[in-house]
């Protein structure tokens, strides 16, 4: 392992201004996005789609740094024979692949989950970094009611995303360490950042556990954030204030980069909460995003599986990705979203 080398693409993942685009939906998840746009999920499709991100120069180069693929996807070539990682390193962007195989129950946990994919990661990772990838991601999911996390929850994911990190160091991959709480139940702010808390404190001891060098990783962790079913809010402020608090109490200084997940947030909110938080200052580490649908919905939604619409799904695209890019300079301004994409 070379840790210089790691440590030098996980801080062109975290540059200023930029961040990573997460467009490693499995099939089953795009395909409810296709549904919800009236598009048919075909391999052709989905290429096509991407394939009109992936050329959008003006959002890649300025405000992208990485981009997160599923395997169907790093494989794949452009309508014209390209292959579609070459279109991403063309832009100056970072190829990366998902590499975690889904989640299934976790055993003697009702309601919880443990993600799978492990026990053949030693043989994939070369061949991803073959093909030029170089970081990788591994999604956690922990979910808060009644009577959960428990502690086997907790510490059997944390175990196994530092075995993954562990595993891609040693291929000279960056792994990005995604332990997600959810934000699908009726807890409030404050229960949120508690299990966050836990989660995070147990996710850095298994690091240490299993030798991960945190200058060769990117966190992407959920903000701290009130369940979309709570009946108390948040306001902006809040939320920026109390994820700042949080990460300071978690996360070391020598982790280069944190790259937040939107976590189901609409895509202003998922804006306007990090740039909060980057105008707070002073902070250890940078902080950006790594969003899915909130740098997707609108171009998703502009697209629709129609050729003729490719140019005003590049211009939502690239609106997106500028107001997150600004976010994470701590420079978005409310007014900008008015502006047309």
């Amino acid at each position: 392992m070379n840790l210089a080398d790691l440590n030098k693409i996980a801080e062109a993942m975290v540059a200023p201004g930029k961040g990573i685009l997460a467009a490693d939906e499995s099939t089953g998840t795009i395909k409810k996005r296709f549904d919800a746009i009236g598009t048919e999920n075909t391999e052709e499709n989905r290429r096509d789609y991407r394939e009109l991100m992936f050329r959008t120069t003006e959002a890649m180069s300025k405000y992208i740094s990485g981009v997160i693929l599923y395997d169907e996807t790093i494989w794949q070539k452009a309508k014209d024979g390209t292959p579609l990682v070459e279109l991403i390193k063309k832009t100056g962007a970072i190829p990366g692949i998902k590499v975690d195989e889904g989640t299934k129950p976790l055993p003697q946990c009702p309601g919880e989950l443990i993600t799978v994919g492990l026990d053949k990661l030693a043989d994939r990772l070369p061949k991803y970094y073959e093909q030029g990838a170089r970081f990788a991601k591994w999604r956690a999911v922990i979910d808060i009611a009644d009577g959960i996390p428990s502690h086997t929850a907790v510490m059997t994911n944390a175990h196994a995303l530092a075995r993954y990190a562990a595993l891609c160091q040693q291929a000279q991959i960056v792994p990005i360490v995604e332990p997600e709480v959810l934000m699908d139940g009726a807890h409030d702010i404050d229960r949120c950042y508690e299990v966050t808390q836990w989660v995070l404190k147990e996710t850095f001891q298994q690091l240490y556990y299993q030798r991960v060098e945190l200058e060769g990783i990117v966190l992407k962790p959920n903000m701290a954030v009130p369940g979309k079913k709570s009946a108390k809010k948040a306001s902006v402020e809040e939320v920026a204030e109390k994820t700042v608090r949080m990460l300071k109490d978690c996360v070391p200084g020598a982790v280069p980069g944190i790259a937040f997940l939107s976590g189901g947030q609409s895509d202003e909110e998922a804006t306007a909460h990090l740039d909060a938080m980057n105008k707070i200052g002073n902070l250890p580490w940078k902080l950006t995003f790594s969003y899915g649908r909130a740098l997707q919905a609108a171009p998703q939604k502009a697209w629709s599986g129609k050729a003729e619409n490719v140019a005003a799904a590049q211009r939502a695209f690239t609106h997106r990705a500028m107001m997150n890019g600004l976010a994470s300079l701590g420079q978005w301004k409310q007014d900008l979203e008015k502006k047309a994409a």
